[in-house]
């Protein structure tokens, strides 16, 4: 009766996204984790690197800032791979996903060999525009470092949308994980000099990401053509090819809209940068730990968009507004759940990563006004995938461009410069900007689904 009882209840229109909700979790879980691999190195490396000082964490933070632009950029042009896969996957396409593979890796060496030489061109840009820097000398090598990391990184994020996408997303999570397992005892050994190695400090913090990558990415090309359960992809299959021109096409609106986000968030580290080298710590170590929460929306965009595209792939256009819900309404518990922790565990988590009085006390109540803005950033962050789901790549951009560089911005600049919050207000403007993001793009996605209670899906322009 009870089985009976709660079938009966998801067949009623209004809860039919708890239906959805078992399969979108499954799938979100492994993507969470393997979304998590590149941060779990970037905080494996700045509680390793702490104890070298504050100047050290500042440079981590600035060149982690300015990688972040770079991750998202090209992460975004990437994403519109595992729209493709899924789509060809839901319909039973084989040919079309060998096709996509192939395609994918060439245009992932292009759009991360392109992302290396401009990450590498733009440092004497910052010098030139007098963007204060901790130490030029120290801040140099493990830029250039974290520049060629960008090439493995988008060689393993190709292989890890294919995977996901074809419903293998637990490999994909051994894949990117497998980073991390390699960068842990590299990372130990490069930066305090173990194991016969030279003590490189920072340095070898950044030559152990890029050894670490380029190993998770061999361990990629090891599985696929070795697995026997690929082979069928592995076969030259008869079709058109797929160009690199079509793949910039679909992926540069995405691109541009990933990159509109990070660049406002580099901005605004920036201007925590200006307010001096504590509060540049200090937002380091705020934001090691909200990037790491801030995974599991990341990966449930990932999720929704993958479910969407099998959706439309299998003709299934019915079930998307409730894979939309069940999305957003998940996402939005386990945003609340972090707010509270960041709030209750704020200053226990400053005080375990740095002994320096003034940069826990910026922390602190920088951990309060980050927490309070997670839930706005989880809704705009998987409404961004469900609409990827949809292939709605240019209207979110023109809501990104609005809500981060119009409103975001001039008020962190504002509250931060010209109000008492100092750094804490560069947070608190931004919050502002997610606000409006989290409201348009969920209304963006109900509508093309004929609005709250239709199930109708137009066509998306």
């Amino acid at each position: 009766m009870e089985i009976a009882a709660v079938s009966a209840s998801t067949s009623r229109p209004e809860f039919r996204w708890l239906a959805e909700l078992p399969g979108l979790l499954r799938l979100a879980l492994p993507l969470v984790l393997g979304l998590s691999a590149s941060e779990l190195i970037s905080l494996t490396d700045t509680l390793m690197l702490a104890s070298l000082g504050t100047l050290v964490l500042a440079c981590v933070s600035l060149t982690a800032s300015a990688g972040l632009i770079f991750h998202a950029g090209l992460y975004g042009m990437l994403a519109t791979l595992s729209v493709r896969v899924g789509h060809a996957f839901g319909a039973g396409d084989a040919g079309a996903v060998a096709r996509t593979l192939r395609a994918g890796l060439g245009y992932g060496l292009l759009v991360g060999t392109l992302g290396c030489l401009a990450m590498l061109g733009i440092l004497p840009v910052l010098r030139w525009a007098g963007v204060p820097l901790p130490d030029a000398q120290l801040l140099t090598p493990y830029w250039q470092a974290m520049a060629v990391f960008l090439i493995p990184f988008c060689l393993a994020v190709v292989f890890k949308d294919v995977l996901e996408a074809i419903g293998r997303p637990w490999v994909a999570v051994a894949v990117v994980m497998s980073a991390v397992v390699f960068n842990i005892p590299l990372s130990y050994s490069l930066i305090h000099g173990h194991f016969g190695l030279p003590a490189l400090g920072l340095m070898g913090a950044g030559i152990a990401s890029v050894l670490a990558e380029s190993l998770a990415v061999l361990v990629a090309f090891a599985y696929w053509h070795l697995a026997p359960s690929l082979a069928l992809y592995r076969q030259a299959m008869p079709g058109p090819r797929l160009a690199w021109r079509t793949l910039v096409g679909e992926g540069w609106p995405l691109g541009l809209g990933y990159l509109a986000e990070a660049g406002a968030v580099v901005i605004a580290a920036w201007m925590l940068g200006w307010l001096g080298t504590a509060a540049l710590a200090a937002n380091q170590v705020v934001q090691s730990i909200g990037s790491l929460l801030y995974m599991l929306p990341l990966g449930m965009a990932a999720a929704v968009s993958i479910r969407i595209s099998q959706a439309r792939g299998r003709g299934e256009t019915a079930r998307i507004k409730a894979i939309g819900s069940a999305t957003f309404i998940s996402v939005s518990g386990w945003m609340v759940a972090s707010t509270l922790l960041l709030v209750v565990f704020g200053r226990t988590i400053a005080e375990t990563m740095s002994d320096d009085p003034q940069v826990i006390a910026i922390a602190v109540p920088m951990f309060v006004v980050v927490a309070t803005m997670q839930i706005a950033d989880g809704l705009q962050s998987t409404a961004l995938g469900a609409l990827r789901g949809l292939q709605d790549y240019r209207w979110p951009v023109g809501v990104t461009l609005v809500s981060y560089w119009l409103l975001a911005l001039p008020l962190s600049y504002g509250l931060a410069f010209h109000s008492p919050l100092g750094p804490v207000g560069v947070w608190v403007g931004f919050a502002s900007g997610l606000a409006v993001a989290a409201v348009m793009l969920p209304w963006r996605f109900y509508r093309l689904q004929g609005g709250p209670s239709g199930l109708a899906q137009p066509q998306v322009p």
